[in-house]
Parts: structure tokens; C-alpha cells; sequence
């Protein structure tokens, strides 16, 4: 197996393994779905996106995802209004509750990584995370060099 092709086997297995399955509100204690957390993570306070936009980008019909906002609305995490230039838009912001939950998402269950690395013995474990560590730093140079797009691809 190639160096890059361990690393596409091995990413989503620990994704898999300790992603969170829910997210809380650190002010009210409320509890979102990590997908409810996500769709927050594609939002912005300030910067309103369009609903359709958001929709296609997650990968979702216009209308899953309309529900999913109105579940999010009343919950304050959003707000959603028409386009004041095409009113057949709809814009969806986060709020200040919205914007806490989306900095208070993880992409990895600190728990469950813990738990993950306390089954290695000593060795390992420190030659898997000075391993990952160099990873990152690789990960690092390849964004300041701009290599990010490679593929063609944009996020």
C-alpha cells in the first residue's frame, strides 16, 4: 500500500471512530445534532448565505434543508430573511447562540480520542502522534504554499 494511500485508509476509520455524535450549547446546555452543528459551521454572524446555496453545498434538497433551518430558527441559533433584492431568496445567518455552538464543534470527540490513544501501549502512542504531528506541519506548508486547490478542487 502507498504512503498515500495508508493515509486515505486511515483518516476516515479515526474519523469515523471518534467523530461526535452531538454537540451542546455551552451558555444553555441545549443539545444539537452534529449535523445540526454543521450546517452552523457553514454559516457566518455577519455574511448572510443563501438557503439554496447552502442546500446544494451539504449536499441536501432545498427543502431537508429549509426543515433543518426552521428546527435551528427556533431554536435561536439562526435567522433566516428574503433577499431585499430578489425576494424569491432566502438568506440564513447565524445568531450569537448559533455562532457559540458553531466554535464550541469539534471535528473529533475529545473522549473518544482519548480513549482511542490510552489503548496504545507507550511506543506507539508516542510514534503515533509525533507522526501526526508531522503531518500537520505538512498540512501547514501545503495551505502557506497555496496548495490547497490542487485537485481543482474548492471547499
Amino acid at each position: 500500500m502507498s504512503d498515500v494511500e495508508i493515509i486515505l485508509s486511515a483518516f476516515p476509520r479515526i474519523y469515523f471512530a471518534c467523530r461526535p455524535r452531538q454537540v451542546t450549547d455551552p451558555v444553555d446546555g441545549k443539545v444539537l445534532s452534529f449535523h445540526q452543528a454543521t450546517v452552523l459551521s457553514h454559516l457566518d454572524l455577519l455574511d448572510p448565505t443563501m438557503v439554496g446555496e447552502l442546500a446544494g453545498h451539504l449536499g441536501v434538497t432545498a427543502s431537508t434543508m429549509s426543515l433543518n433551518l426552521s428546527r435551528l430558527e427556533e431554536g435561536g441559533y439562526v435567522t433566516r430573511q428574503r433577499d431585499p433584492e430578489d425576494r424569491r431568496v432566502m438568506n440564513v445567518c447565524l445568531t450569537e447562540a448559533g455562532e457559540r455552538v458553531r466554535l464550541a464543534r469539534n471535528t473529533l470527540d475529545p473522549d473518544r480520542v482519548d480513549r482511542m490513544i490510552d489503548g496504545l501501549d507507550p511506543v506507539r502512542r508516542r510514534t503515533a502522534l509525533s507522526g501526526l504531528a508531522y503531518l500537520a506541519e505538512a498540512a501547514d506548508g501545503l495551505v502557506r504554499r497555496g496548495q490547497e486547490h490542487v485537485s481543482g478542487l474548492t471547499s
